[in-house]
């Protein structure tokens, strides 16, 4: 099953799983709740997994999907080259993590390492998670300066369409962001990060 939230990257990997005999296209979702309610009707064995996507993002439907389904794989399989998730990607049962320049062939060979059991790391992932295992870990340390700009505006009271219009960006973009910071905080509602930030000193000193 694949889970993007855009279409044409959609149809591009259902077109790569139907040039292989071995590999079966059952199912798809542009988002994370829908994700975790397609597991039910197509039960999938594998799940290529977007991580950043408006509404319930990646890492938090990798951790619902594999609640409820803990057989299913799941490929964390991402455009961005945002190091700073691959363990929470991995903490949420993601088995393999993988930037989406990889080959046709590469996918291939991934699905089918992790239907075996095996875990399939990109060379960014695998420096991602030495450099974490190195490092002193308090919440919030891993976060963007762009990321602390939004939750500083998140505490102050701000809506997505008022940060969308405050920092001239649009209100997807804030969306994904905001689904950054839940996951690299590691919460599920705004309260949660808005108490974490006050709680831990996460308030950006400088608004571009």
């Amino acid at each position: 099953m694949i889970v993007d939230d855009h279409e044409m990257v959609r149809r591009g990997l259902i077109d790569i799983l139907r040039a292989y005999e071995d590999l079966e296209f059952v199912g798809q979702a542009s988002e994370g709740s829908e994700a975790l309610m397609q597991c039910g009707e197509c039960r999938p064995d594998i799940i290529l997994m977007d991580l950043v996507m408006p509404g319930v993002g990646g890492v938090e439907a990798t951790s619902r999907i594999l609640k409820q389904y803990p057989d299913v794989g799941v490929i964390a399989l991402t455009s961005f080259n945002d190091e700073q998730l691959v363990p929470a990607a991995l903490k949420a049962g993601a088995t393999g993590y993988l930037q989406k320049n990889l080959t046709m062939d590469e996918l291939a060979d991934a699905i089918r390492r992790t239907k075996a059991g095996w875990p399939t790391l990109s060379p960014e992932a695998t420096r991602a998670l030495v450099a974490a295992a190195t490092q002193p870990v308090h919440p919030g340390h891993n976060l963007t300066q762009r990321e602390r700009q939004i939750l500083t505006l998140m505490v102050s009271g701000c809506s997505n369409a008022e940060i969308a219009e405050q920092l001239v960006v649009s209100l997807f973009t804030v969306k994904s962001h905001v689904s950054n910071i839940f996951s690299k905080l590691g919460v599920n509602k705004r309260t949660e990060a808005v108490a974490l930030a006050v709680e831990n000193g996460l308030i950006s000193e400088k608004m571009d």
